[in-house]
């Protein structure tokens, strides 16, 4: 054979690979949202099509649950989380790239062996604080304990690192300060980071049960995926198709956050060394 016939094959074999890889990651999807809309005797069978599309499903979930009462709660629960995530995780990043002061090294080596720390060990710590403050069963209690994470500072840093020096030099000789040069300069040009950084961050609360079932214990708090397993979807005989109804709900703005901007995640990831 040619070299190009085996250039040709190589490109083949690669297509088939990614090929095999993508239907293997995308068909978990697809079951979930078919299992949504077949009837509960079809549920569990392998045909790929249903015979009949119903929203039975969908209707039971509206009846034992207040969805879009809970969905508010998981986008501010959620929304809440990244927005102070974004902002704190940015200003620690760039003062760890771009600053000059002493033991900046050992700052961020103790930042990084945090993520070594499992959030069930600072759970009761935090909700002992929660209460004290009077925050159960507010926004508050939900969202500002959980905000703020290494990886955030991790990739924000990395990815500052990579900006010209110069370029923040000729800031400050013009009079700029640090964080006029941080929201105003560097930051406009990090948006690979920040969408990274707000896909991780978002994915957390949004499909978090543990921390919300310990600070929202009225139903009015409660965000889906907490509302979903305290009204009994979970575990219900015969009740797979609402399960799945639920979990579709649930992953579509994961999935669309996504694919909206798969191409600053991938450039971030990239220059951030999150490989392998």
């Amino acid at each position: 054979m040619t070299a190009k016939g085996w250039s040709a094959l190589r490109k083949i074999t690669l297509y088939l690979i990614l090929t095999a890889g993508a239907v293997l990651f995308i068909f978990p999807f697809y079951w979930m949202v078919l299992a949504s809309v077949k009837t509960p005797k079809e549920v569990f069978e392998l045909n790929l099509i249903p015979s009949k599309v119903t929203e039975a499903s969908y209707a039971y979930m509206f009846e034992r649950i207040p969805v879009w009462e809970s969905l508010l709660n998981s986008f501010v629960f959620a929304g809440g989380v990244t927005l102070i995530t974004l902002v704190f995780t940015s200003m620690a990043g760039y003062a760890l790239a771009r600053l000059e002061f002493r033991g900046r090294n050992l700052l961020f080596s103790t930042v990084l062996l945090t993520m070594m720390i499992p959030f069930q060990l600072l759970m009761i710590p935090l909700y002992i604080i929660v209460v004290k403050l009077g925050w159960l069963n507010t926004y508050a209690g939900l969202v500002m304990p959980v905000s703020v994470n290494a990886l955030g500072i991790f990739i924000f840093r990395q990815f500052f690192l990579t900006i010209p020096q110069d370029l923040i030099d000729a800031a400050r000789m013009d009079g700029a300060g640090e964080l006029r040069i941080l929201f105003r300069i560097v930051l406009p040009l990090s948006k690979p980071a920040a969408v990274t950084v707000t896909i991780f961050t978002f994915m957390g609360p949004w499909n978090d049960l543990l921390w919300p079932l310990l600070v929202a214990r009225d139903q009015e708090m409660m965000p889906l995926a907490q509302a979903a397993t305290l009204f009994g979807l979970e575990g219900q005989g015969g009740q797979w198709g609402s399960i799945m109804a639920v979990t579709t709900i649930l992953a579509l703005p994961v999935v669309l956050l996504y694919l909206f901007f798969q191409r600053y995640f991938i450039e971030s990831v990239g220059s951030s060394g999150m490989k392998g």
